[in-house]
């Protein structure tokens, strides 16, 4: 990187979260998300960002 030229780094990731769900669920959501250009992954941390916002536990990550 050129010196005086910072850019803005996300933050790792560095956990995974193992869920268990039937196939037909897990292909349905799966095709679902391609179909709208999304990744699952992607949409899955929506949800958590989003149900944590919903219960008052937002301030436990700050990563976006």
């Amino acid at each position: 990187m050129p010196e005086g030229k910072q850019t803005k780094k996300k933050s790792k990731k560095d956990s995974q979260l193992v869920i268990r769900l039937h196939r037909a669920e897990r292909d349905a959501f799966v095709e679902l998300c391609d179909d709208l250009d999304t990744s699952a992954a992607r949409e899955i941390r929506r949800f958590i960002k989003s149900f944590l916002r919903e219960h008052g536990a937002d301030d436990h990550e700050a990563d976006q």
